[in-house]
């Protein structure tokens, strides 16, 4: 075991941190990265090189490698929580598997996971916040064991003595507020990490920096439009931050393609991250509600999304709010389609899949939001299907295939030509297409919506 010891801080003992890893080049990284932030620093090369520091030292966070040789961090992890339950837990990986990753978070209880290579800055910003976190919890519980104490007191009381009882009153009611300021402090710390968390799977090669942040606060405008409580909004926020939370286990080389361009085993994969971000997230309790929303904010309204293909109303309505902020923001940063759309674009494509792609309910808040109007004032619009096409019908939105590939753009004027491709095209594919052609087409006003 080695031992460095750096010089307290001024104003609070020094934290100790243990580092476990078999690299050695690993851990004198961490060793020199915390010595400059007057940690103590104690490092093992092995599994049960950490237990033992554990037996001898006060440890008051251990980050421990997940991969290592005879055990491996999972199980040197599970073993702290049981015997040093205090000792806050972190896990330090590469690009594990999500399996890997998920059974260290719920055998070990994992605080965080850090991935390599880490970004100092944010290794630094996670063992600052797990120590704050630490000791809220450590002030949480002295305060509730005071809380007992005065109460048991109370009960002792004599009753000819009510100015002791006044006195004994105002002391429990000034620890109630203070432990009630220290739940809101850990609530904020909470979320604060959330943001964090969600800004680093965002520096991965191919990510969009601030992508996760426009979602959340569009998502959570949208769910006040519609008047759900704070507390849903929150929900609906803070799946807007995590929703990208599955990609973490993609290659570099997925992140950031769009998705109208993906095939074969990267089309099946990439449609897999919604379920993982709901995996990953799940054992969180505080979070289950946004895990739920993140494993279905890609279904669609007409039952052709993913990854389960649930459609309409069975849809969360949380998920449905977050999919059309996700779509909001995708479609003008290339991640669904490789063209571009500017945001008066993307407003009017969301607009169109009303009814298709999205609950129109929240189209209508969300189209509201963007331009001040109702949808219905600016599209005038009737569906039919191929058989009451006519030649000379102008489309009032794009005709997509069920994969999302464009067949023919909003306002294309339809010929006889046209029209013949189209049957042939639904003959070969075993579909029936329904289009939306605007109402002031040649007999467009005399067709069935």
């Amino acid at each position: 075991m080695n031992t460095f010891s750096a010089t307290a801080r001024p104003d609070a003992p020094a934290a100790t941190i243990l580092c476990v890893d078999d690299e050695p080049n690993i851990l004198a990284a961490l060793r020199r990265l915390f010595r400059r932030e007057h940690y103590k620093v104690l490092v093992a090369g092995s599994a049960a090189a950490g237990w033992a520091v554990l037996e001898e030292e006060h440890v008051d966070i251990v980050i421990s490698d997940m991969q290592m040789p005879e055990v491996n961090g999972t199980e040197f992890l599970e073993r702290v929580r049981q015997r040093w339950p205090d000792t806050l837990r972190l896990l330090l990986t590469g690009h594990a598997d999500h399996e890997a990753t998920i059974g260290a978070i719920n055998r070990g209880e994992v605080y965080r996971y850090i991935t390599k290579p880490w970004n100092e800055e944010a290794i630094l910003l996670v063992v600052r916040d797990a120590l704050e976190r630490q000791g809220l919890q450590r002030e949480k519980l002295r305060l509730e064991e005071l809380t007992r104490q005065q109460n048991e007191q109370l009960r002792d009381l004599n009753a000819n003595l009510e100015q002791r009882v006044r006195e004994r009153t105002a002391e429990l009611s000034a620890a109630q507020k203070s432990l009630q300021a220290s739940h809101e402090r850990l609530k904020n710390n909470f979320l604060t990490l959330i943001k964090v968390f969600s800004s680093m799977v965002e520096t991965r090669a191919g990510a969009v920096p601030g992508h996760g942040r426009k979602v959340a606060d569009l998502a959570r405008r949208i769910a006040l439009r519609m008047g759900l409580t704070a507390r849903e909004a929150q929900d609906i926020f803070v799946a807007g931050l995590l929703h990208e939370i599955g990609k973490t286990g993609f290659p570099d080389g997925l992140i950031g393609i769009p998705e109208s361009v993906l095939k074969g085993d990267n089309l099946g994969l990439y449609r897999k991250y919604p379920h993982l971000g709901e995996q990953i997230l799940m054992p969180l309790e505080e979070l289950r509600e946004a895990a739920r929303i993140i494993g279905a904010h890609r279904e669609r309204f007409d039952g052709a999304g993913f990854p389960e293909g649930m459609a309409g109303f069975d849809i969360p309505l949380g998920a449905r709010i977050l999919a059309v902020a996700h779509d909001y923001e995708a479609l003008q940063r290339g991640l669904l389609a490789q063209r571009r759309a500017d945001a008066a674009q993307a407003t009017e494509l969301v607009a169109e899949s009303r009814g298709k792609r999205y609950d129109p309910a929240v189209v209508e808040a969300f189209y509201d939001i963007r331009t001040g109007r109702s949808v219905a004032e600016v599209i005038a619009e009737v569906a039919m299907g191929t058989a009451q096409l006519k030649p000379g019908m102008v489309l009032s939105r794009d005709l997509l295939s069920p994969e999302g590939a464009l067949l023919l753009s909003a306002d294309h004027v339809l010929s006889d030509r046209m029209l013949k491709q189209l049957a042939e095209y639904e003959r070969r594919s075993s579909i029936e297409l329904q289009l939306f052609v605007k109402s002031g087409s040649p007999d467009a006003s005399h067709s069935h919506s």
